[in-house]
């Protein structure tokens, strides 16, 4: 049955607007994807930079049915997957997504904690790391959602350090347009598993399942008693917000990937400096080449992006495992209210920060996290396009044609990107 919440929805101003779409663009410029735009850039200079530009439509297409489902139904992805797929197809996706969502909150508190003490020049890597574990899983427990979302939203600022960083080097933006329009790189493993990672980074699935819950706990929180369930004009107005929010969100994530691999490739790349597998290890490795003020700017943004998306990986991980068992849960409501999804989200970021402490390698748990990640989003995808097509779902708010086409076009991007990934392997 259809969701009638989104008839009560209030209507909001343009900077209001702004909310799950944005904090889930900017949440995909994390720690780990930062590392791997820096070995775009550095490996390959410019020639990697469409890559972000022709990932932008397609993100932009699945986002938006993800919100979509959310907002129709009231209800989160994997809700709406129980409805109608059998148990083992969604304990499945939502293990494997569990798996790298902590695999990758390790990789982006590692990455933050030697951000820092690259700046301060002193103390622990992993001290700081387990301060900015337990900030954000403070953050995500004793704030109200209204406070907690507010503060996401002024952390996407901090991903214009990237921007700005790119202001700060000198850049040949001839050759710029050139190579984005026209690149020039051998078709061989390296290349094709690095266009895969930037894929794979782009189009992440724990970003559709924090989509379409944080519509949901939109929903809940713009619902009014006093206005008429049949103002279905509303509904309209909504998707207007939606879409306007998605479109601004991941316009900004690929901008942000952008100037990353362009710094990146106009200060490490014409340097020789090309191997380069953590973001913290490419701040360092920016400052004898482009100056303590890019250093500093790249090294800040490595931490503001993780403030970002350490709760966005840890919430989208309780998002799916409470809706898959019918848990109450929600960042508006109260530690008491919701035991389980909170007790996940402090179980994913723990677990996140003591895996730090273990023998592994931090490069390969990066690797297994984007070979999860690469894996389940195929299949994920081709789940949401289905329901979003499934009239006992979306009752008559099935998807038009022209969304249609452009989210099966990423679905068919996403698994060539799979297949090529399990052939250069």
């Amino acid at each position: 049955m259809v969701s009638k919440l989104y008839f009560r929805f209030k209507k909001s101003t343009a900077f209001k607007a702004l909310g799950p779409g944005l904090i889930t663009g900017a949440a995909d410029d994390d720690p780990s994807g930062i590392a791997t735009y820096s070995q775009a850039g550095a490996q390959f200079g410019f020639n990697m930079l469409w890559t972000v530009v022709l990932t932008y439509p397609f993100m932009v297409g699945i986002q938006m049915v993800s919100a979509r489902i959310g907002c129709v139904t009231g209800k989160g992805l994997a809700a709406n997957i129980r409805r109608v797929y059998p148990p083992w197809m969604l304990y499945g996706i939502v293990l494997l997504l569990l798996t790298a969502n902590i695999i990758n909150i390790a990789a982006d508190v590692a990455a933050m904690g030697e951000a820092m003490r690259l700046m301060t020049g002193v103390g622990s890597a992993h001290f700081y790391s387990l301060g900015f574990g337990f900030l954000c899983l403070s953050l995500q427990i004793f704030l109200p959602y209204r406070k907690y979302v507010k503060y996401l939203k002024w952390l996407t600022l901090g991903l214009l350090a990237y921007v700005a960083t790119m202001f700060a080097i000198h850049v040949h933006w001839h050759e710029v347009a050139l190579r984005t329009i026209l690149p020039a790189f051998a078709w061989n493993n390296d290349s094709v598993t690095l266009i895969v990672a930037v894929f794979g980074t782009t189009i992440s699935p724990y970003l559709f399942f924090w989509q379409a819950s944080q519509e949901v706990e939109e929903l809940r929180l713009g619902a009014t008693s006093e206005t008429s369930e049949t103002e279905t004009e509303d509904y309209g107005a909504h998707m207007k917000r939606i879409k306007l929010d998605t479109l601004i969100g991941m316009g900004f994530s690929n901008l942000v990937a952008f100037c990353i691999i362009l710094t990146t490739a106009a200060t490490l790349a014409t340097h020789g400096i090309t191997n380069i597998q953590t973001s913290a290890q490419a701040a360092e490795a920016l400052r004898p080449v482009a100056g303590d003020f890019a250093f500093a700017l790249f090294a800040l943004g490595i931490i503001g992006t993780g403030m970002l998306a350490i709760p966005v990986l840890a919430g989208s991980a309780a998002y799916a495992v409470t809706e898959s068992f019918r848990w109450p849960n929600g960042l508006d409501r109260k530690v008491l209210e919701a035991r389980e999804f909170y007790a996940i989200i402090s179980l994913a970021t723990i677990g996140g920060m003591l895996l730090n402490f273990t023998p592994s390698d931090p490069i390969k748990e990066l690797f297994w996290a984007a070979l999860i990640n690469g894996v389940i989003a195929v299949p994920i995808m081709i789940v949401m396009m289905l329901l979003a097509h499934e009239p006992r779902i979306m009752g008559e708010l099935t998807l038009s044609r022209r969304h249609t086409v452009i989210g099966w076009l990423g679905v068919a991007i996403m698994l060539i990107a799979v297949i090529a990934m399990f052939m250069t392997m």
